[in-house]
């Protein structure tokens, strides 16, 4: 996928809130040593190593996009490479694993957090943040309309969806691998929107890339077109528009 982080950070401050909540409950200690599985542009990765006095913070992402605009945020505690999540084989060498929205996007997560919770060392930690509003008419209604024709044909098929686990289950797995220090929470994060056309444009920067990537330009603006207009007649017309986002967060300390 063809990532635009423009489009993405048109709402750069609401999607930060979850990430100070995150950072809020790792333990800093000197010199750690942190991974941060998607780091998008960059920004949080950034903050992350200011808010751990001495650590070296390296970002991982699969977008040149994304990289391209992380690379003036490189320093000697902030380094930045091109990888997808599952290439990353070997967490020991960690004292953090962080991961802020990413998640969701990468296929089995329990294989991803079996791989990451097994490789942790003694006293390592893991940090997660990720969305889970897939019941919300602004992700619903994206699939609704990807499913009927013509853009089933259009899009071969493809219709895109979370892989986020159930909350509880990732509580499950920090207990497996001994992370008994744990925090899981669901948290519906509120952001009013100058209107409900806004919606588009927040799911235009994630849950619509990987559609608009398969489609042309008139494609694009079919798709973009039906999703908007079905999207107004269920939430309706309103300014402003009060958009809630459920998302998950948890984190835990390997003993």
């Amino acid at each position: 996928m063809s990532w635009d982080p423009a489009q993405y950070e048109k709402f750069r401050a609401q999607r930060m809130e979850p990430f100070f909540d995150l950072v809020a409950w790792v333990r800093p200690r000197p010199g750690m040593k942190v991974i941060d599985l998607g780091c998008g542009t960059g920004e949080l990765t950034a903050l992350l190593a200011e808010r751990l006095p001495g650590a070296s913070v390296e970002g991982i992402d699969s977008s040149d996009e994304m990289l391209a605009r992380a690379a003036p945020r490189a320093s000697a505690r902030v380094t930045f490479r091109r990888a997808g999540i599952l290439e990353i084989s070997d967490y020991a060498a960690y004292d953090l694993v962080f991961s802020h929205a990413a998640f969701q996007w990468v296929p089995d997560n329990e294989r991803l957090m079996e791989r990451i919770l097994f490789g942790l060392k003694a006293g390592a930690q893991i940090a997660v943040q990720l969305p889970r509003n897939g019941d919300h008419p602004s992700h619903a209604i994206a699939h609704e309309v990807a499913a009927e024709e013509p853009f089933r044909a259009a899009l071969g098929g493809f219709v895109g969806r979370s892989h986020a686990l159930l909350l509880e289950r990732y509580a499950e797995l920090l207990h497996h691998h001994g992370l008994r220090e744990q925090t899981c929470i669901e948290k519906i994060y509120g952001h009013e929107l100058a209107c409900t056309g806004d919606v588009v444009e927040w799911v235009k920067g994630t849950l619509l890339t990987p559609y608009l990537a398969r489609l042309d330009e008139p494609g694009q603006a079919a798709f973009l077109a039906a999703y908007r207009a079905r999207l107004i007649a269920v939430l309706g017309d309103r300014s402003p528009y009060f958009y809630p986002f459920r998302r998950l967060l948890f984190s835990g300390r390997k003993g």
